[in-house]
């Protein structure tokens, strides 16, 4: 099936006859993307499916003021990101948690998830991922898994390119000795 372009699903997305199939063009476009930035940050699948649908929800309710800034994909993503952020840093008010105590928390949710198909060094990264700062796993995510240029990451994020490819390479660093110490221990 041919990818449609942007361009042209805001072009439909603007007339009111066509503005469901281009709504749904945007989903299948995107909506395996968006899921899996999600799921990487929040890490229990229940939780990433209501937070892409309620991505979506926005997208729908905002597209037509969307200005073509930025790329839709970009622009799509920050709201993931920001309803993402929002998602973790109400769970860390509601239980009263610290952090590190979430990320522990969403460690053993991982290990325990059904969902889960990796294999034991995936498994690995991903609690590695979990000992981040919040924004250096944010940012790693990005480079690594999503594969985006920092000039993507930088206009989602509103960080400047020198200060995420600092933020990427401290991150790197920090789970290379994760790895290292969690291979000495076994």
């Amino acid at each position: 099936m041919k990818q449609v372009e942007d361009d042209e699903i805001l072009e439909k997305f603007s007339q009111e006859n066509t503005r469901n199939e281009a709504f749904n063009l945007l989903i299948s476009k995107y909506q395996e993307k968006i899921y899996w930035h999600v799921r990487r940050l929040v890490i229990d699948h229940d939780d990433a499916d209501d937070l892409v649908q309620e991505v979506f929800i926005k997208v729908w309710k905002s597209l037509a003021k969307f200005r073509n800034d930025s790329k839709l994909y970009t622009w799509i993503y920050r709201i993931a990101t920001n309803e993402s952020i929002t998602f973790l840093n109400k769970k860390k008010q509601r239980n009263q948690t610290p952090l590190d105590e979430v990320s522990e928390e969403l460690s053993e949710s991982l290990v325990a998830s059904s969902y889960f198909n990796g294999d034991k060094i995936q498994m690995k990264l991903q609690q590695a991922l979990l000992t981040l700062p919040e924004k250096q796993r944010l940012i790693f995510n990005m480079k690594y898994y999503d594969d985006l240029k920092y000039d993507e990451i930088s206009a989602i994020l509103g960080t400047s390119v020198g200060a995420l490819k600092a933020s990427f390479h401290i991150a790197v660093k920090k789970i290379e000795v994760f790895m290292l110490n969690d291979e000495i221990s076994l």
